[in-house]
This record gives structure tokens, sequence and C-alpha cells, in this order.
């Protein structure tokens, strides 16, 4: 039996793992790549198995990193049966639909481009069709239920508390009359929060692939956050400015919603302030995704299911209001009148939160408040990370709005939350696979596993196969600088580091002997090649590794 890490294996992005016994090929998840260019060119490669071959999808939840490339899936020759529960099968036609017509969009505009400069169209990732396609193959299955893939493979799926639908899938498959139990975490949700239940733990397991988006770090406390956002938006309107607030139109934003109907309704001493502020979610796909969660109340907590039975709507207050067509969205920058705008997507790498930051990132008066996970790479992790100024849609915009990042909200379990879910096996896996993070995040939680309940983790590092009955590893995608001897490898820093000591000395004498003489641009230019170059040897050192770093357990690592 062989598990294949096709994606999620270099980052939080792209979910993607083949299970692989004597008669059968299931895939765990087929999600899209995110987080700038050169994440999202990796999204038009080929699969690193064939479509045809594989017999069912097991879904966890309809977040676009874990199922955004399932049409794809299809176009490519996919024909079986995609599983998920019944809560993520009414998101995924959203989500589907929504994707399609993003890359439909952007072939068009990039075909317009090309045209103009003699270049030949661009195809689309993939059509609504081909969305529609896939659509046709989901079959949804209920919480708990044992369902039979086929005579060797049975399937059951667990609430992940992560969004709604979110699911840990347990998987029997049986290959030459022995059965092997794989657990496959999906996304961990965070316990004792609004809306969804909590993760649910599994006691006993033979082989476990973990997310570890939060493997090093600790949320604040959702009290806490509430709080704080609760302060900065007092704080934002007093001054006469608006909260600008990117949100995952799925799970985030619904969260959102039932936190502001506690503020409007709830709480008197903010309604001198509050009373004629609206709270506009500019996202239609978020609007539908409300749409769905009111009609899947059954998989909701028990405090929200008293809410509700109570005769309240926690998605629902009178000043909230939902925009779905572009003139809507548009009005909301042209009135100036305090507000809050809760728009998608949540990393700022698309949709019309980009437009309203373009019209209220500069001003002092407004404040842009985080509330998830910002991937390597996106404009939201920029402006988290500090940056002054960035390009949107071709205009450098500069940052004069407060920025904050309220990671009480994520919707991800944090370390303490990953270690009370692992905590939760009464028999010791044979084998632990950490994806699903950041090299430091899953490193950082594989010592923590280590030391705390004795496992020795596979980290994986890129994609790669192993046997899991003798943990081999039977392939891995080398990148480039594997083939590398030390010495070009040596020559090639030594290049960079020379290449940024001379940018820098021209930044310096630019802004010392210049100043005034040279354009604003042109500054930015030369700022960005530092910050490129930077990050081309960051890259080229965390991808220099001996021949088994990659992926081996934790104690080859460590030279144990």
């Amino acid at each position: 039996m062989k598990i294949k890490f096709c994606g999620a294996s270099i980052g939080v992005t792209g979910s993607c793992h083949l299970l692989t016994t004597d008669m059968h090929q299931i895939l765990l998840d087929c999600g899209q790549f995110q987080g700038g260019k050169a994440m999202e060119e990796m999204n038009k490669e080929p699969f690193p198995f064939d479509p045809a071959a594989v017999e069912a999808v097991l879904l966890s939840h309809a977040h676009i990193d874990h199922c955004g490339r399932l049409p794809l899936l299809v176009k490519r020759g996919f024909k079986g049966n995609i599983y998920c529960s019944d809560a993520t099968a009414d998101l995924l036609e959203v989500m589907l639909k929504d994707s399609a017509h993003i890359h439909e969009m952007d072939a068009e505009w990039q075909t317009k481009k090309n045209l103009r400069q003699g270049k030949q169209p661009v195809e689309p990732l993939y059509t609504m069709a081909d969305a529609e396609n896939a659509l046709k193959l989901v079959k949804p299955v209920l919480y708990d239920q044992l369902v039979e893939l086929n005579p060797e493979i049975k399937v059951c799926f667990n609430d992940a508390g992560h969004i709604l639908g979110s699911a840990v899938i347990e998987i029997w498959a049986t290959e030459a009359e022995n059965t092997s139990k794989i657990v496959f975490s999906g996304d961990l949700g965070v316990t004792n929060r609004p809306i969804l239940r909590d993760p649910t733990k599994i006691k006993k397991a033979d082989y476990v692939i973990m997310e570890t988006t939060y493997g090093n770090r600790l949320h604040p406390k959702n009290s806490t956050s509430i709080d704080e956002l609760i302060k900065i938006t007092i704080d934002t309107i007093k001054r006469g400015g608006s909260v600008i607030i990117p949100s995952f139109a799925v799970g985030r934003t619904q969260e959102l919603i039932y936190q502001f109907n506690m503020f409007y309704e709830q709480h008197p001493e903010y309604q001198k302030y509050l009373e004629n502020v609206n709270v506009y979610i500019d996202s239609p796909m978020a609007t539908t995704a409300t749409e769905v969660f009111k009609k899947n109340a059954q998989v909701f907590d028990e405090e929200t299911k008293a809410y509700i039975l109570s005769g309240d709507n926690p998605l629902d207050f009178k000043n909230l209001k939902f925009t779905r067509n572009t003139a809507d969205s548009q009005m909301l920058n042209q009135d100036k009148t305090p507000k809050i705008i809760i728009s998608a997507s949540g990393m700022c790498e698309a949709g019309r939160i980009r437009h309203h930051l373009k019209h209220n990132l500069w001003d002092s008066r407004n404040s842009i408040i985080f509330v998830g996970y910002q991937a390597e790479g996106t404009l939201g992790r920029l402006l988290v990370e500090g940056a002054t100024e960035v390009k949107l849609f071709g205009e450098t915009i500069s940052v004069g709005a407060q920025i904050h990042n309220l990671e009480g909200f994520s919707g991800h379990a944090d370390q303490n939350g990953l270690l009370d879910w692992i905590g939760g096996f009464q028999v010791k896996p044979k084998q632990i696979f950490l994806v699903h993070g950041e090299t430091e995040s899953k490193m950082d939680f594989a010592k923590k596993i280590s030391e705390q309940f004795g496992y020795d983790p596979v980290v994986i590092m890129q994609n790669s196969e192993f046997e899991l009955e003798t943990g081999k590893l039977l392939s891995k995608e080398d990148v480039i600088a594997d083939a590398l001897d030390e010495e070009a490898v040596e020559s090639i820093r030594a290049r960079i580091d020379s290449i940024k000591e001379e940018m820098e000395n021209v930044l310096t004498s630019t802004h010392g002997v210049l100043e005034g003489k040279i354009s604003a641009e042109k500054l930015n230019q030369i700022n960005n090649i530092i910050l490129e170059l930077e990050k081309a040897s960051v890259n080229l050192g965390s991808s220099i590794t001996s021949e088994d770093r990659d992926t081996v357990p934790l104690s080859e690592q460590r030279g144990n």
C-alpha cells in the first residue's frame, strides 16, 4: 500500500494525496495552489498520476485549496465519484462555479492583452462546463456514516469543525487480506467556537496524514480577538473611518456575521456608535454561502441551535446588508460615511476586496483587519508584515490605514489544538505524515509531538511517495538545487549576496545624493529588486538539502 503526496507538501495550498493499493487508487482532496504567480502556475502542471485511473475522490471540505482542481481532474479524465459531507456538497457548487468564473474571466482578460501584443490567446484552467461536470460526480454522505467504496475500501466522514461540512476522514483499506486504517485530518478547526462543533477525535489509526498550518503558533483567545475587533471598530468609527475586513467567503464571513450580530443586538453600550453603521457583505459567493449555512443548521453546535430555537437568526440583523452586483459594490467606495465592509478573498489575491483596498488603504482614518491565515507570497501577507506601499491594478497605493491581524478568528487549530487532537489516539499510529504547513511550522510541530508523545513523524517537504508498511521512500520530485554540487551552490549564493550589496549601495546613494532627482516609482522598483533577491536567497537556502532530508522521519533529520 502506498501514499503519494501530490500537493500541500511545500506549503499550505494544493492539498492532494493519492492512496494506492494493489487494486485501487483513491485521491484525498484535489486542491488549487494559491499564493502568487509561481504557486498558481503549478495548477497548470500535469497531475503526477493518471486521473482516469483514480476510482474516487474523498474531499475533506470545500475551501478552494482543497477542492479547486476537481474540475481540472475531470477535464483530464477522472470519471469516478467525489465523496464529501452533505454540507460540503452544498458549498461545493458555490465554490467551483465561482472558481470557474474567475478562471474564465482571467483567461479572457489575458487573451485580450496577448492579442494586442501579437501573442497567442490563453485557455482558462477550466471552464464553467468543467465545474458542472465535476458537480455531477458528487456523492454526499452523512457524518458518521460508514460508506463502502468497493469490497476492499470503506470510509467514514467525521466533523472536523473547520468550516461547514469539513471532515476528518477515516479509511479502512484491505490489501492481501491485511486491513490498514488511514486517517486524513483535512483541516482541523478550533474548539469552543460559535456555530460549528469541535473537531472529532479519532481513537485508533495505523497511519495519519495531518495538517500543520499553525504547527508552531498559538492563537490569542477568541474572546480577546472579539474584544479587539470591537475596540478597533469603535475607534475607527469615532475618527470617521471605515473598517475593511478581507475574509474567506466560507466560514470566516459567517462567524463575523455572528459576532457583529452580538455587537448590534446584545450590547446596548455600543449602540450610540454603531446604530447608523452598516455591515456590508460584499461578496456574491459569501452571500450565497451564508444561505447554505442557514440550510444546514443540523450540523451546528448546541449553543447555536438553541439560539435559533429561541426565535433569533444568528446570521442576520438589521444593520446587515448584502451586495451582489458590481454597481452596489462600487457605491460602497463612493459613499464616504463610516461603514464595515467584509469582502473576499481572505488573502486579497482576487475578488472585490482588492478594489476596496485600492480606495481605502491610503486613508489613515480607516482600519484593515485580517482574520485568517495569510499564505506566503500573498498581498495579505505583505500587508500583515508591514508593507508601506503595494501595487493594485497597476497603481502604487500607499499604506496609510491601520493594519490589524486578529489570529484569534482563525478557523485552523493552533499548535495546542493540533496537539490536543493528536493526543486523542489511544493506540500509537505506526506512522504520522505531516503536510499542509510551511517548512518551519511542520518541523517545529514534528519536534513537539516527538517530545510530547514519542512519535517519529515523517515531515513531507516536497512531492513524494511512501510504502506504508515499511515506511520506505519510493520517489520524490527533486528541486533544481538538489542537482547542484556544493561549490556551484556557494558560487550562486555569493553572487546573490554581491548583487544585494550593490543594490543596497545604489539605494543608499539614491536617497542620499539623488534625492528629488529620481521618481518614487523608480525607488520602489529598486526596493522590489532587493526584496526579490532576498527571497531568492532564502528559497535557495531552503532548497539545498542532503539527499535524505526532504522526506524522512524526524529522528533521521536530527542525525539520531
